[in-house]
């Protein structure tokens, strides 16, 4: 590992402590940081996997439907019977904090969903068109919470991978070589103060000798 280039004294042993003892703080500090975002992450890969999974199973009995419908249905028919929606809904997002990271949160207003009007005729459309839009009705709120799930599960992967080089590069680099140039220093400061008690001792010897 290599040497900070720094001048070897006492004041500068000092610095190099006092950044050593930050950089073991402030790996700690990363490490806790980065097991809790690895938790929240699995947290919300699980709800992620399961609200797939529901969603998924919704929309498949949705294209079903929607696929029986066009197979009894002239395809003008159908298309006109698609053209103008049941309902409106009304989404907002706004954020959540996660070990600072924002992540959104999108709500829906079930108030402005209201009760599904179909825009077409019954008697023009079959009955698996009916049952297809309302299994889509209900699957909106699922999509919603599905897509903050996903977006969530992004941010927090980002924001592990950003804090795990982190971590590495204080462990495996800066705080090395903060104990490597401590070493360094606290070497040459022992090399210093012998080769001045030798000049001492010398020193000694010759007023010794001259009082002779």
């Amino acid at each position: 590992m290599s040497v900070l280039r720094v001048n070897p004294t006492r004041m500068e042993l000092t610095t190099m402590k006092r950044r050593l003892a930050t950089a073991r703080r402030g790996h700690k500090l990363l490490k806790d940081k980065r097991d809790e975002l690895v938790r929240r992450f699995i947290l919300i890969a699980r709800e992620n996997a399961s609200l797939r999974e529901q969603v998924e199973q919704a929309l498949g009995g949705a294209l079903r439907d929607f696929a029986l419908a066009s197979a009894v249905m002239e395809p003008g028919a159908l298309y006109q019977a698609l053209l103008y929606p049941a309902r409106q809904a009304a989404l907002t997002m706004g954020r959540r904090n996660i070990l600072s990271v924002r992540v959104p949160v999108f709500s829906m207003d079930e108030e402005s969903l209201g009760k599904a009007v179909l825009p077409y005729g019954l008697a023009e459309t079959s009955a698996q068109l009916d049952g297809a839009i309302e299994t889509m009705s209900q699957a909106l709120p699922l999509l919603i919470k599905l897509a903050e799930t996903e977006k969530t599960s992004s941010l927090l992967a980002d924001e592990i991978q950003k804090t795990r080089r982190r971590v590495n590069a204080l462990e495996y680099v800066m705080i090395p070589q903060f104990e490597e140039t401590i070493r360094y220093i606290t070497m040459k400061l022992d090399e210093n103060e012998r080769g001045a008690l030798t000049r001492l001792m010398k020193v000694k010897d010759m007023i010794a000798e001259r009082a002779t």
